[in-house]
């Protein structure tokens, strides 16, 4: 079965939830959220997770997690005014990397309108020289692994 067929995943798949309101901004002018604005959804939940579970300083941390592959697919359209519930769950967790999965659900809605992954490498930000990933992160990407 092609992925394109296969049926959208359920909130039941992920272990973390965040809300997102949609902006006026992020409608195009078909009037729905532009596809490349749902990556910036995906980057909100996951940096969000790291910084609040984790204790994640961007900042000043010395060691950093780079993008280094992404992919959304589209499910149902989103649009302003809505709030979207972003779901998130690691679906494998390595020694420099993680890939991320993410769903994002229209409120009240089992169903995702859109599915994708991230993926991090860790690195030293002075650098960018590939690392392991930290332990304090590690121990909270566990927690939401499947």
């Amino acid at each position: 079965m092609s992925s394109a067929k296969k049926p959208p995943e359920t909130r039941a798949a992920y272990r973390h939830f965040r809300a997102i309101p949609t902006r006026w901004m992020d409608n195009d002018l078909y009037g729905h959220v532009n596809n490349v604005v749902y990556y910036s959804y995906f980057d909100t939940i996951i940096n969000a997770y790291l910084i609040e579970a984790g204790g994640f300083d961007i900042h000043n941390a010395e060691i950093v997690g780079v993008a280094v592959e992404t992919m959304c697919r589209f499910r149902t359209s989103l649009a302003f005014p809505e709030t979207i519930d972003a779901g998130l769950r690691v679906g494998h967790l390595g020694n420099s990397s993680v890939r991320y999965e993410i769903g994002l659900f229209r409120q009240g809605s089992d169903e995702a309108a859109a599915e994708g992954h991230f993926v991090h490498v860790f690195v030293k930000r002075a650098g960018q020289t590939p690392v392991g990933i930290p332990m304090q992160l590690k121990d909270v990407l566990q927690k939401i692994a499947t």
